[in-house]
């Protein structure tokens, strides 16, 4: 019988090292680190200026650090921001020269398809492959600290070795069920079997296969870490922008920016992103449903005349609560004479075409329109004047977006306002003070407020927390991979209770019936609310 729980702590503490690694080496190369060793206390500003660095971004950098507990990280009511070592500090710069493989493994990826296994990356992947089986050739320590940071490391380690495989092998096909019930031969998958060979026996060593006359066959430990690949995808899809830490941190904060009208991102492998996210959803989508389902179940004239889904992607949520509406709920009885609105709105005209095609194709019909999340005035306006609907009539729901809205300079600051916030917030390099990110995140609210006051704004957000919480709970949270993702991204998660107290000052209060968070924690890094007026 597998340790569930074990394994699910494995896969957070890969995150932590996909992470971590970029960071420590990007640091340890400039020489940030020896300073702040021996220095013991530095602030973020002196480390700014000594090392000529772009202050955001190294402010990310070190709070990553210290949410794996290899520094003490604190922000004061002047938001002053101090670094200081601790009792892990030492032993873990001294292990740091141990994340350079996987780091330069990192760099020359870069130059490949992201999901094909070419094979000059694979050579080098397979000599990791060599050196991890022996621990790097670590003795291991018997001071508990020392020991206990070396078997942290080598599992950050064994996260850049597994994590990027596991998506690649998911989004291939590669856990397709007919692979998980049957044994087979490495050239029945591959094309390169004898590469394809090498990685099935890493993975036979760490447990995950049996071998038994060249047919390989999952274990029930492998078919746990097989099902859930892509918890791995969202954090292996931004190694884009792991690629270039030290680049944004010491050299061109816009390196990643730098595209042309019509081309993709490049910070990050969207497609992965959207594959890694799709599986967590699920989970989030059932706790959409109940609240759906109240809400379509209430007397006709307590009911939106419709739903607006703002970033609607590809259209799979807005698909999602048609078929909850349409099949579970008086409403969905009752269609005929009260017809379902619903809005697709994204910023991107990709996403809306693809969106339409699969609505379409999905035989439900909706009104698919450019939006902006920062613009709802806008909005309500295209909505009244092309289709005589009144935004404020509405449903408005969204996941995952609010945080990731472009940022602008609050047009009024708050007098006196102490962030709560531990976070740390970046635009193209420059430090965002956290308290400028509040009152951007109140009037972002604000501008919403006049719309979902009488409906609500349904919403599944992602979060941060303190990096001392999150170093105390190592392997139960991906706390770290979000704030490396988000804060290299110029994006902007706050804490649970900050943003919860931030959307009241805008006159949006969460609803207690409603109110989720995950996990049910003080770790908590998602939350579901529907945020109305009183």
């Amino acid at each position: 019988m597998i340790d569930k729980a074990q394994l699910r702590s494995t896969i957070f503490k890969h995150l932590d090292g996909l992470a971590t690694a970029p960071v420590a080496i990007a640091l340890q190369n400039k020489g940030v680190l020896d300073y702040v060793l021996e220095k013991k206390q530095a602030t973020l500003s002196e480390l700014t200026t000594r090392f000529k660095a772009n202050e955001g971004y190294l402010n990310v950098g070190l709070r990553v650090l210290a949410s794996q507990g290899f520094l003490d990280y604190r922000i004061d009511a002047q938001d002053v921001i101090t670094v200081q070592s601790n009792a892990k500090t030492e032993a873990a710069f001294a292990h740091f020269y141990l994340y350079q493989d996987v780091v330069d493994l990192l760099h020359f990826s870069t130059q490949f398809h992201p999901r094909l296994f070419e094979e000059a990356p694979f050579q080098k992947l397979d000599a990791i492959f060599e050196k991890y089986k022996k621990n790097y050739g670590i003795v291991f320590s018997d001071d508990e600290i020392t020991g206990n940071v070396q078997r942290q490391i080598l599992k950050h380690i064994e996260g850049y070795i597994v994590g990027p495989t596991l998506v690649r092998l998911g989004m291939t096909g590669m856990f397709h069920k007919y692979f998980m019930e049957i044994s087979f031969r490495p050239e029945e998958f591959h094309k390169s079997p004898e590469l394809f060979k090498k990685i099935l026996d890493f993975f036979t060593w760490l447990g995950w296969y049996t071998e038994k006359n060249g047919n390989y066959q999952f274990t029930e430990t492998g078919l746990f870490f097989a099902k859930r690949a892509s918890a791995y995808g969202v954090t292996v899809s931004y190694l884009p922008t792991f690629a270039k830490i030290e680049e944004l941190i010491f050299g061109d904060p816009s390196a990643l920016r730098m595209v042309g009208e019509g081309q993709d991102e490049i910070h990050v492998d969207r497609e992965m992103n959207v594959w890694g996210s799709g599986g967590a959803h699920d989970t989030y989508f059932k706790v959409v449903d109940e609240i759906l389902i109240d809400l379509f179940n209430r007397p006709i004239e307590q009911q939106p005349k419709g739903i607006l889904d703002m970033g609607c992607g590809n259209g799979a949520f807005l698909q999602h609560i048609f078929e909850v509406i349409d099949r579970q709920t008086l409403r969905g009885k009752m269609l005929d004479n009260y017809p379902l609105f619903l809005v697709g709105v994204d910023y991107n005209q990709t996403a809306l075409k693809v969106t339409r095609a699969n609505l379409i194709k999905a035989d439900i019909w909706a009104k698919v329109i450019w939006g902006d999340i920062g613009r709802p005035d806008i909005l309500a306006r295209d909505l009244k004047e092309n289709y005589a609907i009144d935004l404020k009539d509405l449903l408005n729901v969204r996941t995952f977006l609010d945080h990731n809205r472009i940022w602008s300079e609050p047009n009024h600051i708050t007098p006196g306002r102490v962030s709560k916030s531990t976070g740390a917030f970046a635009h193209r390099g420059r430090r965002i003070a956290n308290n400028l990110v509040e009152d951007n995140l109140l009037e972002h609210l604000q501008k919403w407020s006049p719309y979902v006051q009488k409906f609500g704004l349904l919403l599944i957000e992602l979060h941060t927390i303190d990096p001392a919480l999150a170093a105390a709970h190592l392997g139960r949270t991906s706390a770290t991979a979000y704030d490396a993702t988000h804060g290299f991204s110029d994006q902007y998660i706050v804490e649970i209770d900050v943003f919860n107290s931030v959307a009241s000052e805008a006159g949006l209060y969460p609803d207690p019936h409603v109110f989720r968070r995950f996990p049910d924690a003080d770790t908590a890094t998602v939350s579901i609310n529907l945020l109305k007026g009183k």
